[in-house]
């Protein structure tokens, strides 16, 4: 089989792609944010040698639900501004072992670099979401600015912070019916934030950290860019409103917000809304 130019692949492109958008948005300065995106085998194999292994690591946790899953990440310090300069530089494809207990690293890391330090995030979560969804593909971490902000004014409760986020746009309901998930403030890095995140990706596609960021899932980079978009900009509006002299003199109802389930077919998480007055 013929092996094509990397990267004329779709999946580095998209990568890219999402990530100069990311640092254009000002989420992602210097080395902050972090991404992967699970491949098809199939596509993959278009542009490398599966069996040729560059280096293989064990990794801190195991995760046999990934056993043999192929993921595009982000590099360990890597800045998103630089990789559509140098991708064999800043990002890597690695291949999860049969056992789930180590990766190999395929392709990239050229300066010898490690893939994300929030890999133990991004694959737990990444497990959790193929559980609930098949077509699950994508893990999204940046430090959104307006997200962040509100974390420090707005009471961390997961169920009032979602409804104020349903309040600001109307659109918010069915992008994100599902709600958004607050964890309390964590080390970054470490394998105890991975597991809290996936443990509250089993409820919603988006984990808030507190004073720190955002991760959002997808079933393609467009949805999980996406959804990342809506939450930050419904916060920013928030921020935008606490601001003004007086505050907020209305906001979307309860009763509009089931007229808009009802519109859409969704079905808003339990427990956030208040029952139908009508």
């Amino acid at each position: 089989m013929r092996i094509h130019d990397i990267y004329e692949a779709p999946f580095i492109q998209e990568m890219c792609e999402v990530t100069k958008n990311l640092w254009r948005n000002g989420w992602d300065e210097r080395n902050g944010g972090n991404i992967s995106y699970m491949l098809d085998e199939a596509e993959v194999c278009l542009y490398l040698d599966l069996d040729h292994v560059i280096k293989e690591k064990d990794l801190d946790f195991e995760v046999k639900e990934l056993a043999g899953k192929i993921f595009l990440v982000s590099a360990s310090g890597s800045y998103f501004k630089n990789i559509c300069k140098n991708p064999a530089k800043n990002l890597a494809i690695v291949k999860i072992s049969d056992d789930g207990k180590r990766f190999k690293v395929l392709w990239g890391l050229e300066d010898g670099g490690v893939p994300t330090s929030e890999l133990a995030s991004h694959l737990k979560c990444h497990a959790v979401r193929l559980a609930h969804d098949p077509d699950h593909r994508v893990i999204l971490h940046c430090h959104s600015i307006a997200i962040s902000a509100m974390t420090f004014i707005h009471d961390l409760d997961e169920k009032k912070f979602t409804r104020s986020l349903w309040e600001m746009i109307t659109e918010c309901l069915v992008v994100f019916p599902d709600g958004v998930s607050v964890l309390p403030w964590m080390v970054a890095g470490t394998v105890e934030l991975g597991l809290a995140s996936a443990e509250k990706m089993h409820d919603s596609r988006v984990v808030i950290w507190p004073h720190h960021g955002i991760m959002g899932a997808g079933q393609s980079m467009d949805d999980a860019f996406g959804l990342v978009e809506t939450v930050e900009k419904a916060a920013d509006i928030y921020m935008r409103v606490v601001q003004v002299p007086g505050g907020f003199r209305q906001k979307i109802t309860s009763d509009q917000l089931w007229d808009l389930a009802d519109q859409f077919g969704v079905a808003p998480k339990a427990g956030i809304l208040e029952e139908r007055s009508r």
